[in-house]
């Protein structure tokens, strides 16, 4: 148990299924309160739900597309309205939104992707500084991606892009949120086998990722949540801000 998480308030957006769905639950088993945020995956946000109340934790849903730059806002305000505050924000919500190459790109699909992958975590941001300011502090975790790095597979270009503002944004913000004693890190998952890839990714393209991997294999989602733990824990990591932790079982070692 991670004493210093027990009690604590966590937003997990995007917590309906994959990482964040793991991330939710880990949290709760270690005696947080966690809001689970979700768009279109409902039965399975009631299902996170449903297996943390049965293991004895808190959790509640909250629903809303944070494509639209108004929605964040307005599920940060239902977060202090169920429990009062927020300790930890993470912005996990994102997606790819499909593979579109150079010459197929729209401003439409520049907008979508851009505004869920770049807008909602600096509107998710902006709407928990203050909050985080006067309650003395508190943590903020970006996910970014493997792809930040690498510049992402076959017409995932754009993706990569806005996770590659992520990583940075991350570390400008970290600058920029210690005076209110707001810990800002990023967590980098590389290739993890997750209804993201399910719906964008051939078996063709994880096949090929596999073979760039030394641990031989794809990660899975629950691998993930230790690196969170680990930077929401100002026990554990309260020396540690504007970090990316890379967990890709080897697959790139910066």
């Amino acid at each position: 148990m991670i004493e210093d998480l027990k009690g604590k308030v966590v937003l997990v957006t995007g917590g309906s299924t994959g990482i964040g769905a793991e991330v939710a639950k880990a949290f709760a088993a270690e005696g947080a309160k966690v809001m689970v945020h979700y768009n279109a995956s409902e039965a399975e946000a009631k299902a996170v739900v449903g297996a943390i109340t049965a293991a004895g934790g808190e959790a509640a849903l909250v629903k809303g597309d944070v494509i639209d730059r108004s929605v964040p806002a307005k599920i940060v305000a239902e977060t202090v309205k169920r429990f009062g505050r927020i300790d930890v924000l993470v912005n996990n919500a994102g997606g790819m939104l499909g593979r579109v190459k150079l010459a197929d790109l729209t401003p439409e699909h520049y907008d979508r992707v851009m505004n869920l992958n770049v807008w909602s975590l600096i509107a998710f941001t902006q709407a928990v500084q203050p909050i985080m300011k006067a309650q003395g502090g508190g943590n903020i975790i970006n996910v970014t991606s493997i792809a930040a790095r690498n510049g992402g597979g076959g017409g995932a270009e754009l993706y990569a892009a806005s996770k590659g503002f992520v990583s940075t944004y991350t570390r400008g913000m970290a600058k920029h949120l210690w005076p209110d004693r707001i810990r800002v890190n990023g967590v980098a998952p590389g290739t993890i086998a997750t209804p993201f890839h399910e719906r964008w990714s051939t078996e063709q393209h994880m096949d090929a990722a596999k073979g760039t991997i030394p641990m031989g294999r794809l990660g899975t989602a629950d691998e993930c949540v230790g690196a969170f733990l680990y930077l929401a824990s100002d026990k554990l990591s309260g020396y540690v801000i504007g970090q990316v932790v890379e967990v890709n079982g080897g697959q790139l070692m910066p």
